[in-house]
């Protein structure tokens, strides 16, 4: 069976879409659960998150709502978004990754509508799915390590949004591409439509100038 990397951060609610679709994937992938900070992803490729452009911002919450329901899938947003996903993140960890944990974290704050980076939520959080001492498990320099390891491996990658799915060298990224996912496994891993091939290595036809890419003075 096949493998791959799922790198995901709970403040993403298209990382809870897919991780909702991932055990019918899981038939036929063998997945790795990789917690990452989705702001490191951005710092290190220069970009904005959707929530950082207000009218993107607008558009990306409407359209996850009417995509949960197309799926299915229980879905309620938490009082404020951005949240602080870093304990959540941790806490994965401190749980090794383990994907019915990884599936209550998500469904506590994009199904129930809670904030675990609030005390009393926290709190019930932990109690819920049985760390007790979560607060000092997450404040190791082990655990905080481990994220670090994750989100620079993933740059490292190439990926640089969440949730992605990588399988070999190739990325999958957003809950959308779910499917694309489940025909590349079932072709044994591999592109049989020669135009993947060909727009993989397409020229830039023009190029925008951008204050990354102008010489200083």
């Amino acid at each position: 069976m096949p493998s791959a990397d799922w790198y995901f951060d709970f403040v993403s609610p298209f990382s809870y879409l897919q991780c909702e679709q991932l055990p019918a994937l899981e038939r036929s992938l063998r997945v790795r659960y990789r917690p990452v900070l989705f702001a490191g992803l951005l710092k290190a490729h220069d970009t904005l998150g959707p929530a950082e452009i207000p009218a993107k911002r607008r558009f990306t919450y409407r359209f996850v709502v009417w995509r949960a329901r197309q799926l299915g899938i229980p879905l309620k947003f938490p009082a404020g978004h951005p949240f602080n996903p870093l304990p959540l993140l941790r806490l994965a960890i401190a749980a090794d990754c383990e994907p019915e944990t990884v599936r209550r974290i998500f469904r506590f704050i994009w199904r129930d509508g809670r904030l675990g980076d609030l005390p009393i939520e926290w709190a019930e959080l932990t109690a819920e799915l049985g760390f007790p001492d979560a607060a000092e498990r997450i404040a190791s320099a082990e655990i905080k390590d481990a994220l670090r390891r994750n989100t620079d491996e993933a740059i490292a990658r190439g990926v640089f949004g969440v949730p992605t799915l990588l399988i070999g060298d190739e990325l999958f990224w957003g809950a959308d591409a779910t499917a694309m996912a489940v025909d590349y496994v079932a072709a044994g891993c591999r592109y049989t439509d020669p135009e993947m091939a060909r727009v993989a290595s397409l020229p830039l036809g023009a190029e925008r100038d951008s204050a990354k890419r102008r010489s200083p003075g």
